[in-house]
């Protein structure tokens, strides 16, 4: 059996990215916080999602406990599984998965930021600070949610580029979550208008789309007081740039799009 390892720190989106790469390298198997899934479905073990405080948590991802470790070993020799894949937030911890499993040495570690790019690592950290969210790589029906804060997904179905069926994954918010940080959509807008209202070109700003929770986008309309010498495009793009920066720096958030529409130009004479 070929054993890959998939590592980031925790909340980087490896749950959210594991069945993709799984599904475009031919691996059908993963074990994933303390659960064996096999083709998209939960085949043995326990989630560490279902815990009730982060130690425990570790204790079971790391297959502590001997009882949720033989059933996992066992349920593995006994499925012809060609390769397989351990997701883990450093390499100590996916090598210390495969010494308990009894699986060998890992062949090959895959880094998350090969696979997810800088935006979407932190879109997914954002979304982890703010709201709490763990994905389960597997469908809602093999969720337990009786040991579960909340759902705050189910079903998300996922799909490969050829619009194959890969599987599931189930958002949901873990019991040992001590704590989420919850800040309106009307915090941002108000920001990103103060931000722009500081620059000297800047008359008037409207925020008239927005979507800080998925996406990460706003388009926002300005009108402008310039000079006949200014480059028009120059200034906007100034404008862009220093809202994706203040969003960065005091919210974390790295927008995925920042659409300017220029409405007005008053011409300074």
């Amino acid at each position: 059996m070929e054993i890959y390892a998939l590592v980031g720190k925790s909340g980087t989106g490896k749950s959210t990215s594991v069945l993709q790469y799984c599904h475009e390298h031919n691996i059908p198997a993963i074990i994933d916080d303390g659960i064996l899934v096999v083709n998209g479905r939960k085949i043995a073990g326990t989630s560490a999602k279902y815990e009730k405080n982060s130690i425990k948590a570790v204790k079971r991802a790391t297959f502590f406990y001997e009882d949720h470790r033989k059933e996992v070993m066992n349920v593995i020799q006994m499925t012809a599984i060609t390769k397989l894949l351990i997701v883990g937030t450093s390499v100590k911890m996916v090598n210390m998965i495969a010494e308990r499993l009894n699986l060998g040495k890992i062949d090959k570690y895959i880094d998350i930021t090969e696979i997810r790019s800088n935006k979407e690592i932190n879109m997914a950290r954002y979304m982890r600070n703010t709201q709490g969210k763990h994905v389960i790589p597997i469908p809602y029906t093999q969720v337990e949610t009786t040991k579960l804060k909340k759902i705050i997904q189910a079903g998300k179905k996922l799909f490969s580029k050829q619009a194959k069926y890969i599987g599931e994954q189930t958002i949901i918010q873990p019991r040992f979550t001590t704590g989420t940080i919850t800040i309106h959509e009307d915090v941002y807008r108000d920001y990103i208008q103060h931000i722009c209202k500081k620059m000297k070109n800047v008359q008037n700003v409207k925020i008239i789309d927005y979507d800080f929770t998925t996406f990460q986008s706003v388009t926002v309309e300005i009108d402008l007081n310039c000079t006949l010498d200014q480059n028009i495009i120059e200034c906007l793009k100034e404008i862009q740039k220093a809202i994706n920066e203040a969003l960065l720096s005091y919210f974390e958030i790295e927008m995925y799009a920042i659409h300017i529409r220029l409405t007005n130009i008053n011409i300074d004479h």
